[in-house]
């Protein structure tokens, strides 16, 4: 691994434990151990902790990432916080959904570049893992030279949650699948605000719709 981030010119190394992971002293010691056998050089390992959402991490394990010089990895976008303050802050964006389905609003996007920006760090690495990680983040980066967010779709209003079920919503399909499936996705309510499509689709009448055209009809008249 140290001789692929090498290659690729990155001077971080994103470690990840299992779900499962419990430090304890045996733990704590092998990792020291596996820590002290390799010449990292420049390399600054960024550990990623998966555990129960408000659980602490052990202090055996604190002390080692400290010594080691090592970046806790967090998730800023689920309000995450690192245990320490380091030079580097490293987070891996994922969302409030289901693991990574989950399209921020303009809103968390906002509130994500707030905390890194207000990090006493010297650099922010941000790692984007939502289902359109790329838009999402290039998203952010036209906020932050422009001020504005760009619209996502070519639209505004009902029309834009058509491009964006159009992609590849299923039919039939019910009141719920339809949420479930296609309510993480946001949509151009107006050229200035990206709405949710849950919030719109909640609202359609239980049953089965057929096609995209139905759920359409539907939608505009509801909101005569």
């Amino acid at each position: 691994m140290r001789e692929i981030c090498h290659a690729l010119r990155a001077d971080v190394l994103h470690l990840q434990t299992v779900s499962s992971f419990e430090p304890n002293r045996a733990v704590a010691d092998d990792l020291r151990q596996l820590l002290s056998s390799v010449d990292l050089g420049n390399l600054r390992l960024a550990l990623e902790v998966r555990q129960a959402p408000g659980r602490v991490l052990a202090p055996e394990l604190l002390k080692i990432m400290r010594d080691k010089n090592m970046i806790h990895c967090v998730d800023l976008s689920k309000g995450e916080e690192p245990a320490y303050e380091s030079d580097i802050l490293y987070t891996r964006l994922f969302g409030k959904g289901q693991h990574n389905i989950y399209q921020p609003t303009d809103g968390e996007l906002v509130e994500i570049d707030r905390r890194a920006s207000g990090s006493k760090s010297q650099k922010v690495v941000m790692s984007f893992h939502f289902v359109r990680m790329y838009k999402d983040a290039v998203r952010l980066k036209t906020y932050k030279q422009t001020g504005r967010f760009p619209m996502i779709t070519k639209s505004t209003g009902v029309s834009s949650l058509e491009e964006v079920l159009s992609e590849d919503a299923e039919f039939p399909a019910t009141k719920q699948q339809l949420i479930r499936k296609q309510g993480w996705k946001l949509f151009d309510m107006t050229e200035t605000a990206r709405v949710n499509a849950v919030k719109v689709l909640q609202k359609l009448p239980e049953g089965t719709y057929d096609d995209i055209t139905q759920v359409m009809e539907k939608l505009e008249h509801l909101a005569r």
